[in-house]
């Protein structure tokens, strides 16, 4: 069985702006967009995850959002249920007294038995990696077994 990830808009964006050279991060994102498109992985994503991805293409390249969109919408991915989903995350989002957005795609992960949450959030990924099942953007070829 392929290991499962939940990835974020943190995460997501990255595939398709550009960011500085040498960043390690975007880097990151695109070795891992890369080893999505050789079905090393597969996702496991939230409900809000394009909504998300599609709101922040549409703030950061207004000109490129439509075609972005058509790109993330050809992903092929399992969608997580809303309603587990969305309890877990507010129960997260006490816990770690942090924003419920953030925390839902931490609670796809959890709910899920094999997945892991890759992030480029670093606020986030501290405050949650004592809840296990959480890598930094950086990290994510450690979920690969």
């Amino acid at each position: 069985m392929k290991p499962v990830l939940v990835v974020d808009a943190s995460v997501s964006v990255k595939w398709f702006l550009s960011a500085p050279p040498g960043e390690a991060s975007a880097a990151a994102a695109l070795a891992l967009l890369e080893a999505y498109s050789e079905d090393r992985f597969s996702l496991y994503q939230p409900p809000v995850w394009r909504s998300e991805v599609l709101g922040v293409l549409c703030r950061l390249a207004p000109l490129s959002a439509s075609r972005y969109a058509q790109g993330l919408l050809s992903f092929d991915y399992r969608l997580a249920d809303a309603d587990a989903v969305y309890l877990k995350a507010i129960e997260l989002s006490i816990q770690l007294d942090h924003h419920l957005f953030d925390t839902i795609y931490h609670a796809a992960a959890l709910l899920h038995p094999q997945a892991t949450f890759v992030t480029a959030d670093e606020k986030y990924r501290a405050k949650g990696e004592r809840l296990g099942r959480i890598l930094p953007l950086v990290s994510w070829k450690d979920a690969l077994w």
